[in-house]
This record gives C-alpha cells, structure tokens and sequence, in this order.
C-alpha cells in the first residue's frame, strides 16, 4: 500500500467521523441520488450555505447580537462563518460552543434539505486560527517521526482537528492513522513504508 493511499484511507475515515450524528436513523437509509454534475455539487452546497446563513441570523438576531455571515464552498462542503462583533462566547473556551451550534445548524440543513451536511461552521476565526496550529503540529510530528522513525501519537482531538493533522501529515510525505474511542481519539503519525522496512 503506497503513502498516499494511506493517507486517503485515514482521511476517508475522518470524514465519516465528521459526520454529524443527529438525523442518525435517517442516515441508516441508504440515500439514492444520481451522480450530480460539478455546477449540481456547488449548486446544492450554495442552498445548505444559504440555509445555515438563514438559521444563524435567526439565532443572533434572538440573542441581539452582531455579526456578519460569510458563505463560501470549500471542497465538497459548505462553509459559513461569522465575522465581526464580540463573538468568543459563540466558540467557548475549548470549541464546544461553536461545535454545538454548528451542530444544530447541520440539523436546521437536514430538516430543509432531508439529507445530512457536512457545513463547517466558523465563529470569530476559531476554526481558521485552530487549523493553522493543527498545521503546524501535525508538521512538526512529521519531521521528528521522519528523522527518529519512531511512530507519534498525538494528544485526543475532534474528528475536525484530525482531519487538519492527516492533511499536514500527508503533505509532509508521511502516513497517518486514528486510533480510539470518542472523545479520546487520536492521531498516531506514521513512518513511511520506506522506513519502516
């Protein structure tokens, strides 16, 4: 098996851990959608972006507070975020807050849409901040397991942070794997086959 398959099989596996489990008995059914073309992809996410933006102002609207909403596509999910106003209790001193109202967004897509999201929601930059840390350190467990050889296990993370460090890992040319039980998963970064030989 080469790196790179490697690295997919483990991004593949976060991606899955990223889906949100509300709506699960619907999710237990499988979903028939004819393959859809790449302006249908970008046109249905622009809906869940739509939809989510929509929710979220409804919610700062109720909690009087400000903020602007910014939609964009990011791959093969919406991403929302909200910018501007006094927004760090939106995101909690860990994330908990900002991953709950994510949550909660994803449920206000399914119940519009009847199929789950994988929407990123983004509040006062957390997420943007978080992933260049999760850069760095999945980087930095790629060059010390490149130059011991030795496997790094790293500390539990949320299958968004993983997926960051898996990214990080791969472009540093190195393989990486999940290991656990939620919520103390975590990411084992891997020498290359060639070293591990």
């Amino acid at each position: 098996m080469s790196d790179t398959t490697a690295v997919t099989e483990a991004e593949a596996s976060e991606l899955a851990d990223a889906e949100p489990q509300a709506g699960q008995e619907q999710a237990d059914k499988p979903v028939e959608r004819a393959p859809e073309s790449p302006a249908e992809r970008i046109a249905r996410l622009e809906r869940e972006g739509d939809i989510a933006a929509d929710y979220l102002e409804g919610l700062l609207d109720i909690a009087d507070l400000d903020g602007d909403i910014d939609m964009d596509v990011e791959g093969d999910r919406a991403s929302v975020s909200i910018v501007g106003g006094k927004l760090s209790h939106l995101v909690g001193s860990e994330g908990e807050v900002l991953d709950a109202l994510q949550e909660l967004t994803r449920l206000a897509v399914l119940r519009e849409t009847g199929e789950r999201s994988r929407l990123m929601l983004d509040i006062d930059g957390h997420r943007a901040t978080r992933r260049s840390e999760l850069t760095r350190i999945g980087t930095e467990a790629a060059r010390k397991v490149a130059e011991t050889g030795e496997p790094v296990k790293l500390s539990a993370m949320s299958p968004f942070e993983r997926k960051v460090v898996h990214d990080a890992v791969a472009a540093a040319g190195l393989r990486s794997e999940s290991e656990g039980e939620e919520p103390n998963r975590c990411v084992v970064v891997l020498p290359s086959l060639s070293q591990s030989a």
